[in-house]
């Protein structure tokens, strides 16, 4: 499975999805933030779940229809709970 981490979320949680088999693209390590609609365009592009503590990708998403492949937006969780929270709904309800 194809995740895209968007920067806001803990590094950390690249590492563990990775370990854990998934193919994952963190944001942050690109050379510069192309903002929220180039980071939901890539994802859709590459095919990929993007995953961010970011409120204005769901209305890029709902609001304006931009096309996705998926949005996980992690509320409220210390940076270690981001990669269990995370981790538990790919393997429920993907």
């Amino acid at each position: 499975m194809k995740i895209l981490l968007d920067t806001c979320v803990w590094f950390g949680v690249r590492t563990n999805l990775l370990a854990a088999g998934y193919d994952v693209v963190w944001s942050g390590d690109w050379s510069e933030d192309p903002g929220d609609e180039e980071i939901l365009a890539t994802a859709y592009r590459e095919g990929r779940i993007l995953v961010t503590l970011d409120k204005d990708f769901g209305e890029l998403a709902i609001v304006r229809g931009n096309p996705h492949c998926g949005i996980l937006r992690l509320v409220n969780l210390s940076p270690k709970e981001q990669f269990v929270v995370c981790l538990r709904v790919l393997q429920l309800y993907v």
